[in-house]
This record gives C-alpha cells, sequence and structure tokens, in this order.
C-alpha cells in the first residue's frame, strides 16, 4: 500500500532540495515522491495528516556499543550521583532490592562525584561487603570493584597487567578496586560474559534496539563488535527481530603478539564476507590508540597537570601491520583517538599507507573517532587524507567537563573538541553517542552539536560556543554524513526519490524554536523502510 504523508515541515537532507511539505511511501518501503505536493491519492492509498510536524532523515547513531548499552540500561545509573554518599547509596540501595542477585553493576560514575577521592575497594565493602560490586565509570574506560568482585575475577597482588591496561595497585602493591582500560575489557568484561546465557546477551542487545527505536534512531555503527554481540545480532536478525540498521566495526585488541593482533583482523575479514544482510553488515575493524582524559590515560603529546604521560596503546610499529592487513582486507578502518598523540599516531600509520601505494584514507573511510584534543596541523591533515572526522557531541557537555579540564589544566582546553577547526579544513563529520558512555538519545546530543550547551544542566555556560554546529548542519552531520560513514548513503541518511523511508517525526519544532526545542523533544513516530515502530505514529 502506498502511504501519503502530506502538510509536514519536512527536513531532507538532500542538499539538492532541502525542504519539503509531503512523502510518499511505496509498495516497496522506498520514496516515491519527496516535494511539495504530488497526485491525488489513488484508491487504497492511506493518507497520513502530518499537521505541520516536523520531519527528520532518521538518525543514525554513527558510533555506539549497542549491547553494553543493553546491559545498561538494567544497571545502576550513576552519572547523576552527587557525591561518594550518593553514590554508596544507590549501591545499597540495589543490593538490599536484588537481595538474590549474584552481583550488583552500576555504570556511569564521574570522577568528580567522588570530591577528590580515589575509587577504592574499601568505600564499596562499607555499604556491600558480601557480593560483588562492578560500577563502570561514565567514559566506560575504567571498573571500579569492592573486594568480593576482584576476588570473583581471581585478580590478586601477583595478577599481571594486560599489555593494553592497568590493575591499580596502592604503594604496597594490592589491588585497589580500580580496572583500566584493557583490564576493563579482558579481565572484568569477558569473565562477567561467561556468567551470562545466550538469551542474556541476546535481550540486552534487544533493550538497546529498542531503547533507539523509541528515540528516532534508524541505523547504528557498533564499535566494538565481538563474538557475542555478534552472534546476539545474528540470532535477532534470524527471528526478524533486528528493526533498524546495524553496521558493525570488529574490535581488535593489542595483545603484543603481532601473529595474534593480526588473527583478529582475518576474523573481522571473514565475518564482513560471511554476513550480507541490508539490516546487518561487518564493515571493517576498531583499534584504541589510546585511553581518555578524564583517568589520565590519553595520549597527549605533553603530560596532564599532575605529570602523567602515558604512552599510547598501540605504538606506530605495532599499529601499521594491522592497518595494512586490514586494508588488503578491504576493510573500513576505526581507530579511537582522543588525545593528540593518539590522533598523530593514527594519522602517520594511515598516511604512511597512503604513500606506500596502499590507498588514500578516502578509499577505505577510515575514520578517527572523540578527537577531543587534536593539533592544529593534524585538523588539516584529517581533511587531507579523506578521514573521516567521528566525533561525538555528549561527551562535551559542560555538566562532565570539570575533571576533564582539571586533567589538562592549560591552554589544551581552550582547543577542547575543535569542530570548527574540522569544518573549515573541510572535514566530513559525523556525530555519534558512544553509548553507554554518554546517553543515548540522539535529539539532546544534537541540542549539544547545535549550541555546546548542557543537556543535562540547562544553567551552564555553554563549552566554547565557538565550536557549536549550525542546526541543519549538526541534523545533517547525524543523517547523511552519519549514512556516507557506513557506505549507506545510496539507501539512507536523505529523503529523496528512491532513498529507503527512514525518517522520524517530532512533537517540536527546533527550525522555528531554535536548538533548545530539542533538549526536551520527542519523537512521535519512528519509519523504517516505510515501516512505523513507534506507538504514536499519525494515522
Amino acid at each position: 500500500m502506498t502511504v501519503r504523508y502530506v502538510r509536514g515541515r519536512i527536513f531532507t537532507a538532500d542538499p539538492e532540495n532541502p525542504w519539503a511539505t509531503t512523502l510518499v511511501v511505496g509498495k516497496d518501503g522506498r520514496l516515491a515522491h519527496v516535494g511539495d505536493g504530488d497526485s491525488p491519492p489513488q484508491p487504497g492509498d492511506e493518507v497520513v495528516d502530518l499537521a505541520g510536524a516536523v520531519v527528520l532523515p532518521g538518525i543514525i547513531d554513527a558510533h555506539t556499543h549497542l549491547i553494553y548499552l543493553g546491559r545498561s540500561l538494567t544497571e545502576v545509573a550513576l552519572v547523576d550521583a552527587r557525591d561518594l554518599a550518593d553514590i554508596q547509596s544507590r549501591v545499597r540501595a540495589a543490593g538490599q532490592k536484588n537481595p538474590n542477585a549474584a552481583r550488583i553493576c552500576g555504570n556511569g560514575w564521574l570522577y568528580t562525584a567522588l570530591g577528590g577521592r580515589a575509587p577504592i575497594r574499601e568505600l564499596l565493602d562499607e555499604v556491600l561487603p558480601d557480593r560483588p560490586v562492578y560500577l563502570s565509570a561514565n567514559d566506560q574506560h575504567s571498573a571500579w570493584l569492592n573486594t568480593a568482585a576482584l576476588a570473583e575475577l581471581g585478580i590478586d597482588d601477583e595478577t599481571p597487567d594486560p599489555v593494553d591496561g592497568t590493575i591499580e595497585r596502592d604503594q604496597s602493591g594490592h589491588a585497589t578496586g580500580l580496572l583500566i582500560e584493557g583490564a576493563m575489557q579482558t579481565l572484568m568484561r569477558r569473565s562477567l560474559e561467561t556468567s551470562m546465557t545466550e538469551a542474556d546477551h541476546e535481550a540486552a542487545m534487544a533493550a538497546a534496539l529498542d531503547a533507539y527505536t523509541a528515540a528516532g534512531v534508524t541505523g547504528v555503527v557498533d564499535m566494538g563488535l565481538d563474538e557475542t554481540s555478534l552472534s546476539a545480532l545474528e540470532r535477532l536478525l534470524a527471528k526478524d527481530a533486528l528493526p533498524i540498521r546495524v553496521s558493525g566495526h570488529w574490535l581488535v585488541h593489542r595483545t603484543g603478539d603481532e601473529r595474534a593482533d593480526l588473527a583478529q583482523v582475518d576474523i573481522a575479514r571473514q565475518h564482513a564476507l560471511r554476513i550480507d544482510h541490508p539490516r546487518l553488515r561487518v564493515l571493517g575493524i576498531k583499534v584504541k590508540t589510546d585511553g581518555v582524559i578524564d583517568s589520565c590515560t590519553a595520549a597527549m603529546k605533553a603530560p596532564f597537570a599532575d605529570g602523567r604521560h602515558p604512552a599510547p596503546i598501540w605504538d606506530r610499529a605495532s599499529l601499521t601491520p594491522v592497518i595494512e592487513a586490514a586494508h588488503r582486507a578491504d576493510l573500513q578502518i576505526a581507530i579511537h583517538a582522543i588525545g593528540d598523540e593518539a590522533s598523530d599516531v593514527a594519522l602517520d600509520v594511515l598516511e604512511g599507507l597512503e604513500q606506500a601505494g596502499g590507498g588514500a584514507g578516502a578509499c577505505r573511510r577510515d575514520r578517527l573517532e572523540h578527537l577531543e584534543t587534536v593539533t592544529p596541523e593534524n585538523v588539516e591533515r584529517i581533511a587531507r587524507l579523506g578521514v573521516i572526522a567521528s566525533i561525538q557531541p555528549v561527551h562535551s557537555d559542560p555538566a562532565i567537563q570539570e575533571n576533564w579540564r582539571e586533567r589538562l589544566g592549560d591552554e589544551r582546553v581552550s582547543r577542547g573538541y575543535p569542530w570548527a577547526e574540522l569544518v573549515s579544513a573541510g572535514a566530513t563529520i559525523t556525530l555519534g553517542s558512544d553509548a553507554p558512555t554518554a546517553p543515548y538519545q540522539p535529539l539532546p546530543n544534537l541540542y549539544i552539536a547545535a549550541t555546546r550547551r548542557s543537556a543535562m544542566n540547562p544553567g551552564l555556560e555553554a563549552n566554547l560556543a565557538e565550536n557549536s554546529f549550525p542546526l541543519e548542519a549538526a541534523i545533517a552531520h547525524a543523517t547523511a554524513d552519519a549514512a556516507y560513514s557506513c557506505w549507506s548513503e545510496s539507501v539512507t541518511g536523505r529523503l529523496a526519490p528512491g532513498m529507503s523511508a527512514d525518517f522520524i517525526v517530532l512533537d517540536a519544532d527546533p527550525f522555528r524554536d531554535g536548538p533548545i526545542a530539542l533538549r526536551d523533544a520527542t519523537v512521535e513516530c519512528t519509519v523504517v523502510e516505510g515501516v512505523r515502530l513507534a506507538m504514536k505514529c499519525p494515522s
């Protein structure tokens, strides 16, 4: 049945035809007409009166972690915890509410909430000593455990650090309860996954997808695929229960053994060749060149304010063969690079590949993720090499910047998240959330992108407002450019004839009322391939 959506304020993200009032969706789920009018309805056609509502292309979250998002939705939420007492109170309450739970998991705590205290196991032992407690930090690059959790993982004074992470220890050599980077990933997350069933993994994945659908997201790029998450996605696909488009990058961990590193690239290659479905694809690999600023694990050219100066997780020598192998396998490269030294390493390797005849970054649309600090020279290099700048506006929310700024403590703060420089250089920019390190909802994310103000605490001053995007540009980065970043620009991301009918209907008008309307707006309707998925869709 043909469906005609009429009397809308439709932003298409199509430069040739940016605005329309009418969408006609054909029986094949594609757009048959986008414009200001069309031929009269035919018998059997459905007509949907938008009554002036704003329509946008479906949002594509260009950087997320689906299974961890799904799990986080059932964990103790700590991002808005005011202080240590508040964190402890929430953990205690979760333990009392779930007396039979084998362990208590939480996520989102901020270093600033601790008031200068270190996240040590004794602080959690005070409120829940008899069961393991696992609290992932807001940045998802460190985790705070109690004594029982360390024991459950088998971590003691003799446990060696993984090559890409750290078990934090006190002056006596005892584990403090803080796991950083690879120690969190390899020692904690992998261990916890063994206690979960396939049904658990599938339920977490489904919860994330349902949350995204309700929020107006019609496609995502998962930046941390592994066997667990990919298997869950494939099971959902087999059940026709994958409501949105999922593209993924296989996470490659540095092992210290080049052969083992390259074996992970080959696994990604095999999955990319094996899976061929419009709703599920494996595009490439993801490597984390450094950590994050909040825990002083980002690779910086100059030391942090407290003197710490960690090396990159991947140096140039170890990263080069992995990138070369991925390019030979025709895989897209996504490189986590938050610190200015990390982006230097990543770009050196990509530029070296180009100079050696391996093709420019644009050939595979290689990406740098986050780019919270980057030198002016490397801003220009990103644009010249055709590398996509993948950024997450929610990370710049002023409400979570206090610790970030204190860690740097110098003029680097004044160039934090330099989006305007990337625009001026001509870089291709795509937006995501990096959920669950930050809220997954795209409309507040777009509000931050267009204002650099806080979606969590509206009273705060903007974070370097000159680096915000114009509203229409922000939306295009989250739709058309996000589709380009995952090789989907011929299918989705714009509202134009022949494109998939992926769009959303809002209950607010940010073009009339300004970006602030996005902060509290809700999605009335989410449409994917012409199918209305949300409950409030007009009819």
